[in-house]
């Protein structure tokens, strides 16, 4: 006689809502951006103009006025700051090439959330990505460039 097993149904669990974000990535030099723009009125514990830079306030993460008018600028330039909360996880590079990053992963996301903005930023030049990078070190020199000191005698 085969065994049968009883089955009992289990209580479906309600799933909460995933919230609505647009994600891009920013590049600059070596640094990278992850990008998540939130429209305002989306998810349930939304801060109005929350913008964070790994786990911080932008304003703590970058400390000097000029990075932190570089973040914020296409936010700014295209009269959206007031209408999402920012999140992103920047790697690599140094604090200007990553607010850089950061400027650039922000003017991708506005991309995908509104194709109109497009024509605004490219303007600006804030899609382009910077392909400028570091030149490696040469054998025989003290850097790219820099040669040892020549002595005649």
């Amino acid at each position: 006689m085969p065994k049968t097993r009883k089955t009992t149904k289990k209580a479906a669990k309600p799933t909460p809502k995933p919230e609505k974000y647009f994600e891009a990535v920013g590049r600059r030099k070596t640094a990278v951006a992850r990008v998540r723009i939130h429209p305002e009125g989306e998810g349930q514990f939304l801060i109005k103009n929350e913008f964070l830079v790994n786990g911080k306030q932008y304003n703590l993460y970058f400390s000097t006025l000029e990075l932190q008018q570089i973040a914020l600028s296409p936010l700014e330039k295209t009269g959206t700051r007031e209408n999402f909360r920012v999140t992103s996880k920047i790697t690599g590079g140094g604090l200007h090439a990553q607010a850089e990053a950061l400027r650039h992963g922000i003017s991708r996301a506005l991309i995908i959330f509104d194709q109109n903005l497009r024509k605004q930023l490219k303007k600006l030049g804030y899609l382009t990505r910077d392909a400028r990078m570091r030149e490696r070190k040469k054998f025989g020199l003290k850097r790219a460039r820099k040669a040892p000191q020549w002595a005649k005698r």
